[in-house]
């Protein structure tokens, strides 16, 4: 091969790769990560959500459409259909469509691994027909959150803490806010070459803090607040430019206020196809 056939070819395997799409979703289940889309890009993604508390049980379908502004900052709006059952009986809506942006600040590329740490922020409209949590407020709610990622060619490990402000009810009682941490870590247990079928196995940590606050709920005054503790295991699969995700949050510690209802357990499933 000549000199400069063997400089062309080079090039060639270099750039072409790098041309493709693939799924880049490595984000945790349950938990924030820093992953962002390339400029121009498009993620469609679908996500199922179920949450059990003693008689009640709330499913939250969402689809979402992000968009990559430049390499380092991606724009998304959701629209979620939510499903509740208790011993009130069943209901079921549309919920509150939610705009989000999250910018990439600080990467850094190592032999065979990267870090990088994001900031997040959602806007959750009050235009919904119900979303567990949401159907007597009045006014948006407000998330923030920090996250930071470590992503290796076997490890990888996550940390994020997010604060979330809560709007008013319709009645002018107030809504507790909240805090989330998570700590993640993740495993390749085989690496694979390069667009082959990909798994990786997470374990989180995830740490809930609502705060305490006396109010009129469901018709009697109440103190509610409290925290809770999940472990969640999950699982992280992709091919090309498809990725499914999916995860249970195990409740492992509460102390939660006045008769709440601790969790049973928490569910997610995601699918992304990015374009």
């Amino acid at each position: 091969m000549k000199p400069w056939e063997s400089r062309s070819l080079a090039l060639w395997l270099t750039v072409v790769p790098m041309s493709v799409p693939v799924a880049l979703a490595h984000d945790p289940v349950f938990g924030l990560g820093p992953h962002t889309l390339y400029k121009g890009g498009v993620e469609i993604h679908f996500g199922s959500h179920q949450e059990k508390a003693g008689d009640e049980r709330a499913t939250e379908s969402e689809i979402q459409f992000k968009y990559g502004l430049t390499s380092d900052w991606v724009a998304g709006i959701g629209v979620p259909y939510v499903r509740s059952t208790g011993h009130r009986g069943s209901d079921s809506g549309r919920g509150p469509t939610s705009l989000s942006t999250k910018y990439r600040f600080w990467r850094n590329d190592l032999p065979g691994a990267q870090e990088s740490s994001a900031v997040v922020a959602r806007m959750i409209l009050d235009d919904g027909d119900m979303g567990h949590g949401q159907a007597e407020r009045e006014g948006n709610d407000y998330l923030l959150g920090l996250t930071y990622g470590y992503e290796g060619r076997k490890w990888y490990r996550w940390a994020s803490l997010r604060r979330r402000f809560n709007g008013d009810a319709e009645n002018g009682a107030a809504r507790p806010d909240k805090w989330l941490a998570d700590l993640v870590v993740g495993i390749r247990p085989i690496p694979t070459e390069y667009l082959e079928p990909d798994w990786v196995w997470m374990l989180e940590l995830n740490y809930e803090h609502t705060e305490h606050i006396t109010g009129a709920f469901n018709g009697s005054p109440q103190r509610i607040g409290g925290d809770q503790w999940f472990l969640s295991p999950g699982l992280m699969w992709t091919y090309r430019n498809f990725a499914v995700k999916a995860g249970v949050q195990l409740p492992v510690y509460d102390d939660l206020s006045g008769d709440q209802e601790a969790d049973d357990y928490r569910a997610l499933v995601e699918l992304e196809w990015h374009l």
